[in-house]
């Protein structure tokens, strides 16, 4: 993910735009250091790593007062909206985009067709340590809610009622809420 300091109506912004990757949390602690006059965070992104929105979601927090936003136009899906939950005050502007899913644990395929091709014992193993890093990040989602003030019924009511991967009956993987979904689970709280 980049982030680019810009004024914006008079305003210091971070636009933060591109894909979450491991590396985001420490850029983000040092930008905002070396800005300490951004006042809000808008994000742009399809996701990426989910413990590494959650940390910089964590980060945006530790900033008190930091606004998130996402402008009209712009989307904010998967990893990104831990990132965007960690503002004091969040706001979807009217034609932003927060998309929600079901999150995977299995992103390297690879490794799977490997151990299935090495037989039974080592996909046994495998996918014992996928269901065992689901329920953790599942835990750490739930925990990361509680503390942001967003109700975990997003989680248990809209996100990991998602289909985790397409099937030929059902396609649909990923939900945009609407305006009145997102103040009613109290992901935004600007008050508008």
């Amino acid at each position: 993910m980049t982030l680019t300091p810009v004024v914006r109506g008079g305003e210091k912004v971070l636009l933060a735009e591109g894909r979450v990757d491991a590396g985001l949390p420490d850029r983000l602690t040092k930008t905002l250091a070396a800005n300490p006059d951004v006042s809000e965070i808008w994000l742009r992104s399809p996701g990426g790593d989910a413990r590494a929105g959650n940390a910089a979601g964590r980060i945006i927090r530790s900033s008190l007062g930091m606004i998130t936003r996402v402008p009209n136009g712009w989307a904010c899906f998967s990893a990104c909206n831990f990132v965007f939950m960690g503002g004091s005050a969040r706001v979807i502007d009217p034609g932003g985009l927060f998309i929600v899913h079901m999150f995977t644990r299995t992103g390297d395929r690879s490794a799977i067709d490997m151990s299935v091709a090495m037989g039974t014992e080592a996909t046994r193993d495998l996918i014992g340590d996928i269901e065992q890093d689901a329920a953790l990040l599942a835990s750490e989602d739930n925990d990361f809610l509680i503390r942001m003030g967003v109700s975990r019924k997003l989680l248990t009511e809209v996100m990991y009622r998602q289909k985790a991967i397409a099937t030929d009956d059902d396609k649909s993987t990923r939900r945009c809420l609407t305006q009145a979904e997102v103040k009613a689970y109290n992901v935004t709280n600007d008050g508008g």
